[in-house]
């Protein structure tokens, strides 16, 4: 008999089977966490991929982050654009030494790192590309837990601006670095000084000439929520799009884009839009691939390097909040929860170091091993630890515990 038209077996595990499988048990693992640990759904979702990823049953590989590519990109520049778009320049007009605040806590943090890995032995321009990297506060779990706990206040709003100004300030440290760490691989110097004036401006006019088409597109659609989020997806991954395509920073165009459509909208054409159910659907692919990414080798390769990157990068944060703190309108016990909420490192530092490590061959030796351990614990950390500070502030008003 002639069974040829039945599958083999086992069947073939086919990307749309994979992916299925990632949404639903990335949805149940954050589900589980939120109702029986009271931690942050994205917890969860880290780690099922975790679970899924090479490190444990090997059901996602190394190559699942390039498969799903189109679709981080989206997760990402959604959560990247709304960071920008909080960025009111009235706001710090009002209040300048939130500014001063917010730039201070990124340089404290950069210097704290940079000295430390130095007295570990660290080369000191690898030392400073760690430091970089390691200012900038994960946009994606600080956005998304606080719209899981639905916070609003005090902290919750510096939380974000700083967030905002951080990760700016790791992009643009990095890349000034880019010239010297290419010199140490025979770069000319015309070639390595040309590059960062390249990414800066270049990503700053594609954040611009889409801004400007974003205003008129939404000014012409109307004030329809359904029309402008379909033009919010639209304009993101054109943005993402145009921004490989010319080599030039993603994070920055995006956040130029967010902080350009927030503060040159005089006619009040756009409307405060949200994620929402859909971009539900992206971040919990984002987070549970970002799981299956994780490394943790080099908490045994590396321990004491990581634990002193982890503990430096929080003190640096933590000394420039609360010396700015009566500056800023900011209270002893706000200093010290806004210092926690800032702790989450997450995808967009690996995006960094990846795209460092493409320029720079060879540099994945010197920070690979600590700075992607590091990421690897605050992945798991930092998420509770924002939602443990939002929570002491008194901003969150979280959804009832089902079952």
């Amino acid at each position: 008999m002639q069974l040829g038209y039945l599958p083999q077996f086992p069947p073939a595990l086919t990307q749309p089977i994979l992916f299925g499988a990632l949404l639903a048990a990335g949805l149940l693992a954050g589900e589980a966490v939120r109702r029986y640990a009271s931690l942050p759904r994205i917890t969860g979702y880290v780690l099922a991929g975790i679970v899924l990823g090479p490190s444990v049953s090997g059901l996602l590989g190394p190559d699942a982050l390039e498969v799903a590519r189109v679709l981080i990109d989206l997760s990402i520049g959604l959560i990247v654009f709304e960071l920008g778009f909080r960025f009111d320049l009235a706001w710090l007009k009002r209040n300048r030494w939130l500014f001063v605040a917010a730039l201070a806590e990124s340089t404290f943090c950069f210097l704290a790192i940079h000295f430390a890995l130095m007295y570990l032995g660290f080369q000191a321009l690898h030392a400073a590309s760690a430091a970089a990297i390691g200012t900038a506060t994960s946009p994606a779990v600080v956005m998304l837990v606080a719209h899981d706990q639905r916070a609003e206040g005090q902290i919750t709003e510096r939380m974000l601006l700083f967030t905002a100004v951080n990760s700016i300030f790791a992009y643009v440290a990095l890349t000034l670095l880019l010239p010297f760490l290419r010199m140490e691989h025979t770069t000319s110097w015309a070639g390595a000084a040309l590059h960062p004036v390249y990414l800066l401006i270049g990503s700053v006019l594609v954040g611009f000439i889409a801004c400007v088409l974003m205003l008129g597109l939404a000014r012409w659609l109307g004030k329809r929520e359904d029309r402008q989020f379909v033009l919010l997806v639209a304009l993101v991954v054109l943005t993402v799009g145009v921004a490989r395509a010319l080599n030039l920073s993603v994070m920055v165009a995006l956040v130029v884009l967010g902080m350009l459509a927030r503060n040159l909208d005089r006619r009040h054409v756009l409307m405060p839009l949200r994620a929402g159910h859909g971009g539900q659907l992206f971040f919990v692919i984002l987070f549970v691939l970002t799981g299956t990414s994780l490394e943790f080798d080099g908490l045994w390769s590396a321990g004491l390097a990581v634990a002193v990157f982890i503990v430096m990068r929080f003190a640096g944060k933590a000394a420039a909040i609360y010396a700015f703190s009566r500056a800023t309108g900011l209270r002893r016990r706000g200093a010290g929860l806004l210092s926690v909420a800032l702790l989450p490192m997450s995808g967009l530092a690996v995006v960094m170091l990846h795209d460092a490590q493409s320029l720079v061959p060879g540099l994945r030796q010197e920070l690979a091993a600590v700075v992607l351990a590091s990421i690897a614990i605050l992945e798991l950390v930092g998420p509770v630890a924002t939602q443990f500070a939002l929570r002491r502030a008194g901003e969150t008003r979280p959804e009832p515990r089902d079952g």
